[in-house]
């Protein structure tokens, strides 16, 4: 897992969040709103590119396409495996478990890095 989130707004433009996942190397970002600390969505790597190729000007809520799921951190990584299989999404959003905020991001490629042992 990704300690913190990568943060944009609902209608920040695509081009802000190019920026965030290019500055920050990672292949999601979580959308909230200034009035809630819970996550609202999430717009991952395949969503900029689906949306960049109709090349329509949207925001990051527009383009954001990846059913936005959460898992406790304290759940198993067989839990959040099968939770990542059974939507065929590759992020989940790692929430606290006692208040439902945002404390990280478990990507696809985490699953694999604690797998082989990394």
């Amino acid at each position: 897992m990704h300690q913190g989130v990568l943060t944009c707004l609902a209608e920040d433009s695509l081009r802000d969040v190019a920026a965030i996942m290019a500055n920050q190397r990672v292949h999601a970002v979580v959308i909230t709103s200034p009035r809630a600390e819970r996550p609202e969505d999430v717009i991952s790597d395949l969503d900029l590119l689906t949306a960049l190729a109709t090349g329509q000007e949207c925001t990051a809520a527009q383009a954001a396409a990846s059913e936005t799921l959460t898992v406790s951190a304290d759940a198993t990584m067989r839990a959040a495996a099968q939770l990542m299989s059974e939507h065929g999404v590759s992020h989940l959003i790692i929430v606290d478990a006692a208040g439902g905020y945002p404390v990280g991001v478990l990507s696809s490629l985490d699953v694999a890095a604690v797998y082989a042992g990394h």
